[in-house]
């Protein structure tokens, strides 16, 4: 495919359907575990109609949609039908509260939005209610009820009219929001050449594994960037998407879906290698399997034997392996987040091969990634051939290619701190190696990414723990972990008990969302002083220096016995 002759993300859609049109494209499993499907024509007519109906209600090139949905095949017609309105795709998370969307509103001021289920909405229209805000339509994908002023996405009539919007590669396509420094969400502009720039690196890299039609199981919310430029590199590929709306049914939909390729966050590895680890007491072969395969991955020296042995552990564990995840899966992507270099090593050596890369969403989100024959699971792989990747001479790393966004939303200041001369400074420290590959080395950005991919930050609720006068100072933590929690130190006016400090917890936990809960705290005795060195001049904490001192009382939140 020559991706330099494509102008837009619909125009690869509509290239990839010419030869495609009866082919099945987009799969979910229904309430009675059955699969239903859909071809790319069935596909297409509904874009169709979903972009007429934005004509209808007035949308021009330029305006801003709301799409607030769990996976599923609606997700990504919505999105094609926004694009090929030439209006722009503003993907929101389903676990935001009013008080987020109050923002989002306010930021993007979206003409209209597209969502669902009625939960979600009740909450969107609280928000709107809030700030007196009017959106021109509303669409619901599920029909519980008859609502007066939304539309239900099945009764969108037919259409034969084959709308299109001259779409250049310099247009915007979405906006994604991602959380700042300061707590404020913002949101990054994204191009139809940025996002095509990724999704060309990632063909290529996917093209390796040699399969003539592809099946990918898409589950980590389409709302991040990571798996909205993924569903474009799908197709690219003319590959079927299984959908799965949430963990619960995940394992369920691998068995039946049978997926080639799936991308995930380092959360779900540390699951999967916390659930396969015992097996390494229980049984000698698996045990083996793992040491040999670790060797063999490694590139040391096996004897005649165990080379020998090694293949045969091919046939009796690593195809039994594989078969749990529906018998065809060429390779884990993991991506959103650092992955643990120890369970990188024990998932290949096990036949679950796993390539680690790296990005920002304000990148579109890929910088990097493992070749499929050349794996260093220690580092983030090799930039894509579109990108330009430096080491500053204070060990940052600065990015710069057409897959850099356009622009924070609205927020001028932000963007020439993130832009300078046309690259864009990472916040992560790094280094490249003498093959090229990209290695991470620590974070200089006070941002944490959870071990699902999701930013975070942490100053944000920080401040809030810190509006409430009995508590002077906190730190919140949990870097590539499964949840947070928060270090507290009290002022002295105030003796409170466990208890006490628990109700001014849950009060601040009530206005977050899942991913910015505090589920457990230590209160101190030590403050952060200038002294101590845990406060700067100006009064701001040292993360690094706070973390490294009460490293021990961190750790113990995440110890199997919490």
């Amino acid at each position: 495919m020559n991706f330099e002759n494509i102008n837009s993300l619909v125009e690869l859609y509509d290239f990839t359907k010419q030869n495609n049109l009866e082919k099945n494209f987009l799969f979910k499993i229904n309430k009675s575990k059955e699969i239903d499907s859909l071809t790319w024509g069935q596909v297409d007519q509904k874009v169709k109609n979903v972009t007429n109906f934005l004509q209808e209600k007035g949308i021009v090139k330029g305006d801003r949609i709301l799409l607030v949905s769990e996976n599923r095949p609606e997700w990504l017609i919505s999105d094609l039908a926004i694009l090929k309105s030439g209006a722009i795709t503003v993907p929101n998370y389903t676990t935001y509260t009013a008080k987020d969307f109050e923002f989002i509103l306010n930021d993007c001021s979206p003409k209209g939005l597209i969502v669902s289920n009625e939960k979600l909405l009740d909450t969107i229209q609280k928000a709107c209610t809030k700030i007196n805000y009017q959106l021109k339509f509303i669409i619901l994908f599920d029909k519980e009820k008859s609502t007066s002023g939304i539309i239900h996405f099945l009764d969108i009539p037919n259409t034969n009219i084959n709308y299109n919007c001259t779409i250049k590669r310099t247009d915007p396509a979405c906006i994604i929001y991602t959380s700042g420094t300061q707590g404020t969400p913002k949101g990054v502009l994204l191009s139809h050449g940025g996002i095509l720039a990724n999704v060309e690196g990632a063909y290529e890299l996917i093209k390796e594994i040699k399969i003539s039609k592809f099946r990918f199981l898409t589950w980590l919310p389409l709302s991040h960037s990571y798996e909205h430029t993924v569903q474009f590199v799908q197709i690219s590929l003319s590959a079927e998407i299984f959908y799965c709306a949430n963990l619960e049914k995940l394992i369920e939909t691998i068995k039946i879906s049978k997926p080639h390729v799936m991308t995930a966050v380092p959360r779900f590895y540390n699951n999967l290698y916390n659930k396969m680890k015992p097996k390494l007491n229980e049984s000698r072969i698996f045990a083996k399997t793992v040491e040999l395969g670790s060797k063999s991955f490694l590139g040391q020296n096996l004897s005649i034997f165990d080379r020998m042995l090694n293949k045969i552990l091919n046939y009796l564990v690593r195809k039994k392996v594989v078969k749990n995840f529906g018998g065809n899966l060429k390779a884990f992507i993991s991506g959103g987040g650092p992955l643990d270099k120890n369970i990188g090593i024990f998932l290949n050596s096990v036949g679950l091969r796993t390539l680690q890369g790296y990005g920002l969403t304000e990148f579109s989100p890929v910088v990097s990634c493992n070749p499929i024959n050349k794996i260093k699971i220690e580092t983030v792989g090799i930039p894509f051939k579109n990108i330009k990747v430096k080491i500053n001479d204070d060990g940052e790393i600065i990015v710069q290619g057409e897959s850099l966004m356009m622009k924070y939303w609205n927020n001028e200041k932000a963007t020439n701190e993130a832009i300078k001369n046309g690259w864009l400074y990472t916040g992560d420290i790094g280094e490249i190696d003498e093959d090229g590959y990209l290695k991470i080395t620590d974070r200089k950005k006070d941002i944490i990414v959870n071990s699902g991919g999701d930013n975070i930050s942490p100053a944000k609720i920080e401040n809030l723990l810190c509006i409430n006068p009995e508590i002077e100072q906190a730190f919140i933590y949990g870097d590539n972990k499964n949840y947070l929690v928060a270090l507290i130190v009290l002022n002295k006016e105030f003796n409170l008990s466990r208890a006490e400090i628990e109700k001014i917890v849950d009060k601040v936990n009530k206005g977050l969302t899942a991913i910015e809960k505090i589920k457990n705290f230590s209160v101190l005795k030590e403050a952060f002083t200038i002294d101590n060195n845990m406060l700067t001049p100006t009064m701001k904490i040292k993360r690094h220096v706070i973390k490294n001192h009460f490293l021990e009382i961190l750790n113990a939140f995440y110890s199997s016995k919490n």
